[in-house]
């Protein structure tokens, strides 16, 4: 009986010993994030989760909401101005970028095995002086990674972007083939060896409607996506496309296809969103790290209110503990 005992503990102790280490940043303080974070506590989780951000804040906006910061492991970071839920202050952008860079710091250095990412808000960031276009672009210039690639995870579809937060009519200049080619390489090769897809199979949007008509509605289908798509195929890459927009996404085409890439933000998103607002995920590709992360933003006028919905931020800890695991 003593050594089924032991052995029992030992395994227990084995498995606590593997678990990986979380980093979650509580993003920007007056909107919804830090108390999405105290939804963390009420559930047993495969990995320890650390949660970045100002102790106090947290435990205030625990006694606003009728929640519990207890159970949380809070690593502090000093908030620069007083916060109060729902109302912005551009003095404490640079305590949001400073929660990035110490997820960032333990990911380097092996101390996080990942980092999940609570909304920040990109307008207050740069009314503080500081140019910021989003997570994605700034994790990429912090690691010095040349380029990476936004996908959404949800409802199972795995939708990468070729182009992220830029105006529409700078979509057609941003796809070039050089870009998209190193697009599709980095989903290709994080398929592989983030989600373990032997041969990923990738369905490719057309950019215009039709996919350009033969020509008459555009002609980037014909002289930048199909060359990339099929140089890459003679590689051995099982991509199909360029496809329609409007039909990609039908259940039909989407059937035995490992990752769908939209030409721009809202082509793949919209879908996206629609199919799994509440529970979608936000990760980005190419980065020396795992990073995954909500797919809403700050939520300013529920912040405080105790109705912001966790289930995005507990599915992005899910994606990111199951990446970790994996290794």
């Amino acid at each position: 009986m003593s050594n089924t005992a032991s052995k029992t503990t030992a395994d227990l102790l084995s498995a606590t010993a593997r678990r990986p280490v979380i980093a979650i940043t509580s993003g920007e303080p007056a909107g919804i994030g830090p108390e999405l974070c105290l939804s963390l506590g009420a559930r047993a989780w495969p990995a320890r989760l650390v949660v970045i951000g100002d102790r106090e804040l947290i435990a205030a906006r625990a006694a606003q909401t009728g929640g519990d910061a207890s159970a949380l492991e809070i690593l502090h970071v000093s908030l620069k101005a007083p916060c109060v839920a729902g109302r912005l202050a551009a003095a404490n952008a640079p305590y949001v970028l400073e929660l990035l860079d110490r997820a960032l710091a333990g990911c380097s250095s092996g101390e996080f095995a990942a980092m999940v990412t609570a909304p920040v808000h990109k307008g207050i960031i740069n009314d503080a002086g500081i140019a910021f276009s989003g997570h994605t672009e700034y994790l990429a210039a912090k690691t010095a990674t040349p380029r990476v690639v936004m996908m959404l995870v949800g409802a199972g579809l795995r939708v990468a972007l070729a182009t992220t937060h830029l105006p529409l009519r700078a979509v057609p200049d941003a796809i070039t083939p050089t870009d998209l080619e190193v697009t599709i390489r980095i989903l290709h090769a994080d398929l592989r060896t983030r989600f373990g897809v032997a041969r990923p199979r990738i369905l490719v949007a057309g950019l215009n409607p039709h996919a350009g008509e033969g020509g008459h509605l555009g002609r980037e289908e014909i002289e930048v996506i199909t060359p990339v798509i099929e140089r890459l195929r003679r590689e051995g890459m099982d991509l199909v496309g360029p496809l329609p927009a409007d039909t990609l996404f039908t259940p039909r085409v989407l059937t035995g296809s490992d990752a769908q890439l939209a030409m721009y933000h809202d082509q793949g998103l919209a879908v996206l969103k629609h199919a799994a607002f509440e529970d979608g995920i936000n990760i980005t590709l190419g980065l020396p790290l795992i990073r995954t992360s909500v797919d809403h933003g700050t939520a300013l006028e529920l912040a405080g209110s105790g109705q912001a919905d966790p289930r995005s931020l507990h599915a992005a800890i899910g994606l990111a503990t199951e990446l970790a695991a994996r290794g």
